[in-house]
C-alpha cells in the first residue's frame, strides 16, 4: 500500500494543490517559502499517531493567507491510498472505515481530515437568502474557530481541489449561496473513532537537521532514548532484575558511605540550631540519584563516537555538523527499522531536508540506499545532489504564486521515452531547474560566462536577485529540457537563448576562391542552413506554450556581442590571448572596423583559438556597466521573469548613481531623475513614463532601451 495523491485545500499557503506519489522513493523539491515543511505537517496531521491531537488544535493562522475572510471555509487534507494490501485486518479497516470498494475488494481508499463550521452554523448559512451578502457579513462576523470542528471521513468521491465542487459541497461565498445538504456523500463517511489508520500504519518522520546537539539533550527528542523505549518492552523483565539489584545496592553503598552519614546529621542539627525544632523537618534522609528504573536508567546512557582513527571518543557536541548530523539521521532510521518489523499494514518514512552539513557524496549515497522493501520514502531537498539521482517521475515540484503554493510534477503526461531522455540530461547542474523561479537556458560556455557578468555590471543586480537561473544545456538539446516547462507540469517560464548562425561573410563562390576559403564559406553555409532549421523547430515546438520562449541571436553570441557595440572589453581582453604586437594592433583594428565581416571573423577567430570558455573568462574581467547588453538577452530575461516595481527601481537608481559617480549628469538633471524613481517607487507614475523620462534626461545610456523590453 502507498500514497498515490495528496490534496491541500485552505491549509496555510496552499490554496489548493495536488501532489502525486509513486511506489519506493519520491522527492519533493521547493524553494524557501514553498510549502514543503507545511505538507509534511498536513499528512503528519493524518498519519502521525503523536500528532493526531494536533489535529484539534488548528487556529486562524492555519487558514490559507489568500482567503480574503477565513470564517466559514473549510480546511480539507486528503490523502489516497492505493495497491491496498488484500490481508484481511487491512482489508476490515478499510471496507468499514476508508475504503472504495471494488468487486467486493478495497483497492483504492480515501482517508480525509476536515475542519469546517459545525453544524448549526453550516445551517444558519444554509438559511441565507442567495445573494444576500448583508446577512452573510453579519454571520461571518459571529464566527469564531470554537465554532469548528474536525471530522475524519473516508470512501470520498469528491475532489476537493476542484473550485466547482468545493463550491457545491462549502458554498459559494461570492453568490452568497450554501447547500441544504449538512453530510453529503462526497465527503466520504465518518470514520468511526475506534479505527484508527494512524495505528495500523508505521510513519517515521524525521524533521531536519538544524539543532540535533539540542535534540540529543532534550529527553522528548532524544533519538537514542527513543530507540531505547522502543527497544525496552521487548526486554525479558528478568533479564533486567539483576541490573536493578545492582543498582539497588550500589545506591545503598553509596548511602551507607559514614562521611554521608555524618553530613545528613550535621544538617538535621544544623536546621535545628537555626529553626528550632518546632519548625524543623520531621526527617531528612540523603539518597543516591543513580536511577533503578529502566526508562530512567536509559535517560542516563549518552551515545560517543569516534569520527577520526586517532582513538578519540567525542560527545555528539564534539563532533562536526555533519558527523552530527549523520549519526542523528542513522538512528532515526534505525528507529523506523524498528517499527517496520512490528508488521503493521503500510510503512511510510518522511524525511525533511536530509542534506544539512552532509557531504554531497554522502548525500547521494544516503538518497541511494535508502531504498526499504514494502516502504514509501517521501524526502524534502534543497540539494541538487539529492534531485540528480531522484527519479523524475516521482518528483514533485513546490512553487510559490503570490500568497499560495502548487504543486507541479515535471514528468507529467510525458511518454516514456521522453522521460528517460529527461532523466539522464538533469545533472546536478541542470536540475537546478527544478528549483528556479524561472529559467535562461544557454548552449555555450560563452553565454553561461558572460551572460551573468553582463546583468550584474549593466543592471546592478545578479540573476540570483532577479529570480533567474541560467543553465547551459551543452549539446543535450533545448526540447529535451524545455519540455518540463508546460501548463501539465512545471508551471514556470523558461526562455531560450541560441544562435540563428545567419552568414556574415561572402559566401557566394568566387573563381579565384582557394580550398581552404571554399571550405569556409561552405561551412558557413551549412551553419545558416542549420540555424534556420533550428528556428523552425523550436518556433514550432513552443508554439502555443505560453511558459517558453525563444529568443535568437542574428549570428553567434561572441559575434553578437561585439556587434552590440562592445568591442571595448574584447579588445581590452586581446593581451590575454596575445602576444605580439602586431596581432594585437591589426585585431584591434579589425575588432573597431564596424565590418561585420571583419570583427565577425577576428572575434570569432580569438574565440575559437582561445577555447569559448577561456575567451569568456577573460573578456567577462573587462565588463563594466558601459558594456552593452544585447537586446536579444535582455528579451529573453524579461520574458522569463519580470522584475518587481521595487527592483525596476533599485535598477534605474544604480544606473542614475553611476552617472553620478562618473560625474557625466548634470546634477539638477540627477536630481530630476531620482524625484521621478521615486515617484514610479509610490506607484504615482507608470513604467513608460519614466523610461520617457529617463531616455530624454540621459539619452546615451542603455537603460531605457534595455527596460523598453518589460512594456
Amino acid at each position: 500500500m502507498h500514497i498515490s495523491r495528496l490534496q491541500l485545500v485552505n491549509y496555510r499557503n496552499f490554496g489548493s494543490a495536488n501532489v502525486y506519489f509513486k511506489k519506493g522513493i519520491n522527492t519533493l523539491i521547493g524553494e524557501n517559502g514553498s510549502g514543503k515543511t507545511n505538507l509534511f505537517r498536513a499528512m503528519r496531521l493524518l498519519l502521525d499517531d503523536d500528532m493526531l491531537r494536533m489535529a484539534y488544535r488548528l487556529d486562524e493562522s492555519d487558514f490559507h493567507r489568500g482567503l480574503d475572510n477565513w470564517r466559514g471555509h473549510w480546511i480539507v487534507i486528503s490523502l489516497e491510498f492505493d495497491e491496498v494490501a488484500q490481508n484481511e485486518a487491512l482489508q476490515a479497516l478499510f471496507l468499514h472505515g476508508v475504503g472504495n470498494v471494488e468487486d467486493g475488494q478495497v483497492g483504492r481508499a480515501t482517508y480525509n481530515f476536515i475542519f469546517r463550521p459545525n453544524t448549526a452554523i453550516r445551517l444558519r448559512l444554509a438559511e441565507l437568502g442567495e445573494g444576500d451578502r448583508d446577512g452573510l457579513v453579519r454571520l461571518r462576523n459571529a464566527i469564531t474557530l470554537d465554532d469548528y470542528e474536525v471530522v475524519f471521513t473516508g470512501k470520498s468521491t469528491a475532489d476537493f481541489t476542484d473550485p466547482d465542487q468545493y463550491r457545491a459541497l462549502v458554498g459559494d461565498f461570492d453568490a452568497v449561496r450554501f447547500p441544504d445538504e449538512m453530510e453529503p456523500s462526497e465527503i466520504g463517511g465518518r470514520v468511526p473513532k475506534v479505527l484508527s489508520v494512524a495505528k495500523e500504519i508505521s510513519f517515521t518522520f524525521v524533521q531536519a537537521l538544524r539543532d540535533v546537539v539540542t535534540d540529543f539533550q532534550n529527553n522528548r527528542t532524544n533519538p537514542l532514548l527513543s530507540l531505547l523505549r522502543s527497544k525496552s518492552g521487548e526486554i525479558d523483565q528478568a533479564a533486567l532484575a539483576p541490573i536493578t539489584a545492582l543498582v539497588e545496592g550500589l545506591n545503598t553503598a553509596i548511602e551507607e558511605l559514614p562521611d554521608v552519614g555524618t553530613i545528613r546529621g550535621d544538617i538535621r542539627q544544623t536546621i535545628r540550631d537555626a529553626a528550632g525544632e518546632t519548625y524543623s523537618p520531621a526527617g531528612l534522609w540523603i539518597r543516591s540519584g543513580v536511577p533503578a528504573e529502566a526508562e530512567r536508567l536509559f535517560q542516563s546512557l549518552r551515545l560517543f563516537v569516534g569520527e577520526s582513527d586517532d582513538g578519540y571518543e567525542g560527545a555528539i557536541h564534539e563532533l562536526s555538523l555533519g558527523g552530527a548530523n549523520l549519526i542523528y539521521l542513522t538512528l532515526k532510521l534505525l528507529h523506523f527499522r524498528y517499527q517496520k518489523e512490528k508488521q503493521v499494514c503500510a510503512n511510510f518514512l518522511v524525511i525533511e531536508e536530509p542534506e544539512a552539513h552532509i557531504h554531497t557524496h554522502i548525500q547521494r549515497t544516503l538518497f541511494d540506499r535508502l531504498n526499504y522493501p514494502d516502504t514509501q520514502v517521501i524526502y524534502s531537498t534543497h540539494s541538487s545532489h539529492i534531485s540528480e539521482v531522484s527519479n523524475i517521475e516521482n518528483v514533485n515540484v513546490l512553487g510559490r504564486v503570490g500568497r499560495r503554493c502548487e504543486a507541479y510534477q515535471p514528468a507529467a503526461g510525458l511518454p516514456p521515452g521522453q522521460v528517460r531522455g529527461l532523466q539522464r540530461y538533469l545533472d546536478a547542474v541542470r536540475s537546478n531547474l527544478l528549483f528556479a523561479k524561472s529559467v535562461v537556458l544557454v548552449e555555450g560556455d560563452a553565454e553561461e560566462i558572460l551572460v551573468p557578468a553582463l546583468v550584474k555590471d549593466v543592471l546592478g543586480v545578479s540573476l540570483d536577485e532577479l529570480g533567474i537561473s541560467l543553465i547551459n544545456i551543452g549539446s543535450t538539446g533545448f526540447e529535451n529540457v524545455a519540455v518540463v516547462f508546460h501548463d501539465t507540469r512545471l508551471r514556470k517560464r523558461c526562455a531560450i537563448i541560441t544562435d540563428l548562425d545567419a552568414a556574415f561573410i561572402d559566401t557566394v563562390p568566387a573563381p579565384g576562391d582557394n580550398d581552404a576559403t571554399q571550405k569556409a564559406k561552405a561551412k558557413v553555409l551549412g551553419s545558416q542552413r542549420s540555424g534556420i532549421a533550428r528556428r523552425i523547430r523550436l518556433d514550432g515546438f513552443v508554439a502555443g506554450n505560453p511558459w517558453v520562449t525563444v529568443h535568437y541571436a542574428p549570428h553567434t553570441f561572441e559575434v553578437d556581442f561585439v556587434a552590440a557595440g562592445n568591442q571595448r572589453p574584447v579588445v581590452a581582453a586581446l593581451p590575454d590571448f596575445y602576444v605580439h604586437a602586431p596581432t594585437i594592433a591589426l585585431a584591434t583594428a579589425e575588432l573597431g572596423s564596424g565590418d561585420i565581416a571583419q570583427f565577425g571573423t577576428r572575434v570569432l577567430t580569438v574565440a575559437n583559438g582561445a577555447g569559448k570558455g577561456w575567451f569568456a573568462i577573460q573578456v567577462a574581467k573587462k565588463i563594466d556597466p558601459d558594456t552593452e547588453l544585447p537586446d536579444y538577452v535582455a528579451q529573453a530575461l524579461f520574458a522569463a521573469h519580470s522584475p518587481s516595481r521595487a527592483m525596476i527601481a533599485n535598477i534605474i537608481l544604480y544606473r542614475l548613481k553611476r552617472l553620478e559617480i562618473d560625474r557625466r549628469g548634470n546634477p539638477d538633471t540627477l536630481a530630476v531623475m531620482f524625484a521621478h524613481v521615486e515617484r514610479f517607487s509610490a506607484g504615482q507614475i507608470e513604467l513608460d513614463a519614466l523610461l520617457l523620462e529617463m531616455a530624454a534626461a540621459f539619452p546615451a545610456d542603455q537603460i531605457s532601451r534595455v527596460l523598453n523590453h518589460l512594456t
